[in-house]
């Protein structure tokens, strides 16, 4: 009687072991079985759908039963060695439970941990996409979150930021970035204790990945010195942060609840700077010196964009000759929104991965055209804001 007794508690054993260690419900799972099972014997045998069937099972052995239910009798209507196919299906469906209920528990663990970095190594290229291996799950980049400086190789090891838990068609997927702004605040807080201890607080960061960073940051303890606790003795601090970005060039600026001093300051490295504001529009208007608005504008507007998205202020920069050279919102998502071009261009740059004008000064019109929803007239606008 020995090896029957083993035979009817292996089924039972495996089923509980499997529940709990992967936190599922044994009667789930059952239910799962038995749906599972009517349909094996729907595709094999057929069944009327005016009737009601169920299907019965051995929580102990794991026999199954198939039953219709014809007026008040109930029918045993079992087929011969359905045993073996009832028994493969409930494999199946044990594993497949199994492999949700891991998926369930990683989405779970990183969802904790989403705002936060990780150390993590390129998997694979799937399409545009890059999958990263970032210990028990894995993270998908998407071309937006990946900085369009770097290279990106098989088995490179790098920090990523965890920016989401994302529904896609293939369920939740973890979305990690290169892009993120998140990322260079906690390189800064890895980096600087002040930071980790929060007797350096960081206000504020705008940046365009692999390009620029601007980053405020205050003390929150007297005699702390908040910019010269990131930047590090002979700025070993921050260059190990700049490091970590391929080189991306970081400016840290003292924040300042006067907006007057705070949008000054942002602007560097353009000196001189006079501002008028306009509190009620968050407006600002800025004159610097002739000699410095190149400085303060930086190339393709990158520095003023930068400043307006750090301070939340709209800029209108100008010389002290009067002319004003450039306005900008601090809304741009990318350096292309400074073009102005309608939105469904922006749009078709975008999904080709094109989000700084560097990008499209060096395209002929023969690799405009090749981009999916650019057309002559698209082209023509391209060209026309790029002068």
């Amino acid at each position: 009687m020995a090896p029957q007794t083993t035979a009817r508690t292996e089924f039972a054993a495996a089923l509980n072991q499997i529940c709990a260690e992967r936190g599922i419900e044994p009667e789930v799972v059952l239910d799962t079985i038995k749906a599972a099972i009517l349909a094996a014997y729907r595709k094999d045998y057929g069944i009327d759908e005016e009737i009601e069937y169920e299907v019965e099972i051995d929580a102990t052995t794991g026999a199954a039963r198939i039953f219709k239910n014809v007026g008040k009798k109930k029918e045993d209507i079992t087929p011969p060695g359905f045993g073996r196919i009832a028994a493969q299906t409930a494999k199946q469906v044990i594993l497949q439970r199994v492999r949700e209920a891991e998926k369930d528990a990683i989405i779970s663990e990183y969802t904790e941990k989403v705002g936060s970095i990780i150390n993590g190594m390129v998997l694979r290229f799937d399409g545009p996409n890059i999958i990263i291996d970032i210990g028990r799950g894995q993270g998908t980049m998407p071309p937006q979150e990946q900085i369009q400086s770097e290279r990106y190789k098989l088995n490179q090891r790098l920090v990523f930021f965890i920016a989401d838990i994302r529904d896609t068609m293939k369920g939740k997927t973890i979305i990690v970035s290169r892009t993120h702004p998140g990322l260079v605040e906690q390189l800064f807080a890895r980096e600087v204790p002040e930071v980790a201890s929060k007797a350096v607080e960081i206000k504020a960061v705008a940046r365009e990945g692999g390009m620029r960073t601007k980053i405020a940051v205050d003390s929150t303890q007297e005699g702390v010195d908040p910019v010269g606790s990131c930047v590090g003795q002979r700025g070993i601090r921050v260059q190990a942060v700049i490091n970590e970005l391929a080189g991306e060039k970081i400016d840290i600026i003292q924040y300042s609840q006067k907006p007057e001093a705070f949008i000054a300051s942002a602007l560097a490295p353009a000196e001189g700077i006079k501002v008028e504001l306009d509190e009620e529009r968050k407006k600002a208007v800025v004159t610097v010196p002739d000699d410095q608005l190149s400085l303060a504008i930086g190339r393709g507007g990158q520095n003023v964009r930068l400043a307006a998205k750090l301070t939340e202020y709209k800029i209108d920069i100008q010389g002290e000759s009067g002319e004003k050279a450039i306005s900008v919102t601090g809304k741009e998502e990318y350096e292309i929104d400074s073009l102005g071009l309608s939105s469904r261009v922006r749009n078709s740059l975008v999904a080709a991965n094109i989000l700084n004008t560097e990008q499209l000064k060096g395209k002929s019109k023969k690799d405009l055209k090749a981009i999916k929803g650019l057309g002559p007239k698209a082209i023509a606008e391209i060209l026309e804001k790029l002068k």
